[in-house]
């Protein structure tokens, strides 16, 4: 059964924990974005866990910027980028991809299958990277996130070939200020997302934002 509602925000502990259990249905995903939560499984013993922490991590569209490096990358690669293409590969790898600060990982087999409801129902996206060679195309890279009207959040990214979520990151970043979006929901901030202009703000703040964003519509944009 879908969730009905979620404490405030206001009672999240000093790590963002708001809540656990629940289910993963696509309406109780809905309902935690809408009210700026996320799901995030901690362990085990708490395998669904929702959490709304202060403080939040975004990439402000006018104040992302590139590192020198990845400017030197984008120069010469030969990686291409498509979107929605083939989300469960992309939610698969992020779950499998091995990552230094993390002993496994929190993207469990209720979290792949809920968000992958969610995308068929219009309400995610995933953002890919391919690599052409010998005439095959392999994909080497991809993020995905939850858009819901033009509320956009990144949930996760993966890479097997240097740079390409860094890729696929800047691809999407470029494609929503096309789209008159001002900023991205990282959740938190990672030295990737760092590297690339993402803050912290307050959650407040953070929920300020939400209120002025338009999340009664939803779909899966054209990209």
């Amino acid at each position: 059964m879908a969730i009905l509602n979620f404490p405030p925000i206001e009672q999240a502990d000093e790590n963002g924990l708001l809540a656990i259990g629940g289910d993963l249905e696509v309406k109780s995903l809905l309902k935690a974005y809408q009210g700026g939560i996320f799901p995030w499984p901690i362990s085990e013993d708490f395998p669904l866990a929702w959490f709304a922490p202060d403080p939040r991590g975004i990439i402000d569209l006018k104040n992302f910027h590139l590192p020198k490096s990845f400017k030197k990358f984008l120069s010469r690669t030969k990686m291409t980028v498509e979107f929605n293409s083939n989300f469960e590969s992309v939610i698969m790898n992020c779950a499998m991809a091995k990552r230094k600060e993390q002993a496994g990982t929190w993207i469990t087999d209720q979290i792949i299958d809920g968000y992958i409801n969610l995308h068929h129902a219009g309400y995610a996206y995933s953002v890919e990277t391919y690599l052409y060679k010998d005439g095959r195309k392999r994909m080497v890279g991809g993020l995905y996130g939850t858009c819901i009207g033009n509320f956009f959040s990144g949930e996760s990214m993966y890479h097997i070939e240097d740079n390409a979520s860094k890729l696929a990151l800047y691809t999407l970043i470029e494609k929503l200020k096309t789209m008159g979006i001002t900023w991205l929901d990282t959740q938190m901030v990672t030295p990737v997302v760092q590297s690339m202009g993402g803050s912290e703000i307050s959650r407040n703040e953070f929920m300020e934002r939400l209120s002025k964003t338009d999340i009664d519509s939803a779909s899966i944009p054209k990209f």
